[in-house]
Formats: structure tokens, sequence, C-alpha cells
């Protein structure tokens, strides 16, 4: 189980990293032959790529190295959208790096073929969804139906406009005037085309404002996460190797005590004032029911080494304990057992061990009572203290 778990995260890890560096190459590659356009300069094919089309590689190879890069953080992420998006950019890096033609652009293209056989084999590991909501969903098609229309429009009425010949001009016009840049070199000259930019204007400026407020309103809801001492989605994104502690109850305290330090633990709890508490000390919380997958998900149960349960409810551990073990069928999973009944359901539902502190505590106050050899010495080092004190 072990071994396996450790081939997933290497490849997860080789996957993204090797998306980092092609988006790393491809923007440094790109911005490299924007601005080399020496005559005599060596490329692959020596000399027969026209200089316009390496400087048009160069430009187009710098926006898909940022592109990359957004894949490569969806990678890490487990998204399967970024996944898709990645396979199809990494033969585009590799046809830009070609066509760009310098020295510099040979190690972009051997990295590109070579990263794709890689991600295509790893398809697997990168199963979650995008989970747009129905504003955003709309906020996206709204702008693309304004570009769109503003775009169609203008290169309708391209004899009214000045400085608008081609589709790319059309697009161009559409864009700054929707942005409110309005650079002036394209412009309308009729009274047809002014009232047409007027509407391209209005929507475009409004849905401009609405698709910016939809889109980047969970990134300032992070910001204020962090500011309350909540997790953000980025450290979210960092957990690996780690231990996830699920619930809150009278054991967790020395759970915890016993974590810190040695390892990487988050907690996932539904109450509101222990997380806040918890977080204010400095610990990873995640307030949501640990019962539920996504907030599971969110942890990255996948990537945890082991699952630790042990609240003051048992039924409520069985069924985090049942959730935790679907997620994730290699990581171990530990839980206590308040009432000793419960022993054998906790490892029905998927618990490797399950301990009964009452049990113990019982039995070790008994074998003590009748002057058991060690005893004493056994129940100071499990309550944290020297035999010798």
């Amino acid at each position: 189980m072990e071994a396996a778990t450790w081939r997933r995260r290497i490849g997860v890890r080789l996957t993204v990293t090797l998306t980092l560096a092609v988006a790393v190459l491809s923007i440094a590659t790109g911005i490299s032959s924007i601005g080399f356009t020496a005559a005599s300069a060596q490329n692959l094919f020596g000399g027969q790529i026209p200089q316009w089309a390496k400087e048009t590689a160069g430009f187009t190879g710098t926006l898909t190295g940022f592109l990359m890069l957004a894949s490569a953080l969806g990678m890490r992420r487990g998204l399967r959208l970024s996944w898709y998006s990645t396979v199809l950019l990494l033969p585009l890096t590799a046809a830009q790096g070609l066509v760009q033609s310098s020295p510099y652009s040979l190690p972009l293209v051997v990295l590109s073929v070579a990263a794709l056989p890689i991600v295509l084999v790893g398809r697997r590991r990168f199963d979650r969804e995008v989970d747009f909501t129905a504003t955003q969903l709309a906020a996206m098609a709204a702008l693309v139906g304004v570009l769109v229309y503003g775009t169609a429009g203008t290169y309708a009425l391209a004899d009214q406009f000045n400085g608008v010949n081609t589709l790319l001009d059309a697009f161009y016009y559409t864009l700054v005037t929707a942005s409110t840049v309005g650079y002036g070199d394209a412009a309308p000259a009729t009274q047809t085309a002014r009232l047409f930019g007027l509407t391209v204007v209005v929507l475009g400026a409004t849905t401009f404002a609405v698709a910016l407020a939809s889109l980047l309103g969970p990134a300032i809801e992070a910001r204020l996460a962090t500011a309350l001492g909540r997790m953000t989605e980025s450290q979210l994104e960092l957990l690996e190797d780690h231990v996830v502690v699920l619930g809150y109850g009278d054991l967790t305290e020395p759970i915890l005590t016993e974590l810190d330090g040695q390892v990487e633990f988050v907690v996932v709890t539904p109450d509101q004032q222990r997380a806040t508490e918890l977080s204010d000390r400095g610990y990873k919380v995640l307030k949501a029911d640990p019962s539920d997958e996504d907030p599971l998900r969110r942890v990255a149960i996948e990537e945890a080494r082991a699952v630790v349960a042990a609240t003051n409810n048992d039924a409520e551990d069985a069924l985090a304990v049942l959730t935790a073990r679907q997620l994730n069928p290699d990581v171990r999973i530990v839980a206590a057992a308040t009432d000793r009944e419960n022993v054998v359901k906790l490892k029905r539902a998927g618990a490797d061990t399950v301990i009964s502190p009452a049990t113990i505590g019982g039995h070790l106050l008994v074998r003590s009572a009748l002057g058991s050899d060690g005893m004493e010495s056994v129940a100071d080092r499990l309550a944290g203290e020297s035999a010798n004190h």
C-alpha cells in the first residue's frame, strides 16, 4: 500500500514539475525570440522560417507559457480540466519552439516532447472536476458573447471604421473598447459605427465588471479567510504526507500535542469555536463536517499518510472513517472507541486500528492496584511524565 502511495505521489510531482519547467521555458524562450532579430542568427531550419513567423511564435509562446503555469497549478490540485489543457498545450509549445527556431528553443522542444507521454500516463491521477457556480458560468458565457458580438459587428462594418481592415483588427477594437482602454488607433467614422461602438462599450464594461466580480470573488474570500485565521485554498493545496484529524473531542488535545513538531497535520471539525481557537494557536484547521467527501478532498486525503478519528461520538467517527476509507483505500486509519462495544463497528467502517481509552485505562488501574511491576512507569510514560519525577 505504502509503495503504491509513494509511486502516486512521485508521479504527480513529476508531472507537475515537468509542466512547470515547460511553462518557464516557454515564457523565457518566447521573450528571447521577440527581441532576437539578427538576420544572421542561427536557427533549427537554416534560415527557412521568416522573421515575422518567429516573432509571432515568440508572442504566442509567451502567452502559452502563462497558460501552462495555470495548468500546472490546476494539476497540483488534481483537476482533470488542467490535465486536458496540458495535453493540448504541450504539442503547441513544441511547435512554437520549432517555429521560433533559435538555439534557445531546442530545450523547450525536447522537454515538451519528453513530458507529453508522462502526462498522458498519469491521466488517472487527475480526477477532480472544476466546480464553477451558475453565476460564474453565466458571466463567462456573457463575456465570450460580447466579444463575439463586437468582433462580428465591427468586421461587418469595417468600411465605416478607421483602422479596421481584418478580423484581428475587429477583435482588437472590441477588446480595447469593451475593457475601456480605448487607444484610439481604431475608431468609428460614421454615425452607425458610433452607435454600434456605444453598445460595445456599455455591454462590454458591464460584462467585464460582472465577470471580474464573479471570478475574482473566491480569491477575495480567500484573503478574508486568511485574515480570519482560516486555511486558504493555497494552503490546502500544499498539504501532502500529513495526518488528518477528524473531529474534535476529549482526546484531540493530547493527539495534537503528540503530533505537533513531528509531522504536518490538519484538523477537520464542524465546531466554529474550536476551529477558531485551534487556528489562533497556529494549527491548520478546516471548519467542515469530517464525514463529507468534499472537505476530505480539500484537505488532500489522497495524499495523507494517516487519519485519526477520536471524538466523543462513535457514530460520527464511524461515518468519518467510512468516508476517509472510500476516498483513500491505502491510508492508515486509527480510531478511538468511547464505548467498548463499538470497537468492532469502527473496524468494519474501515479503521485499521481501534483503541478503547476506557479499556486501557481500566486495565492499567487494576494492574497497578494489584501491584504489577512496571505499571506506574507505563502510566507515567503515557501521561508524558518521566518515571523519575
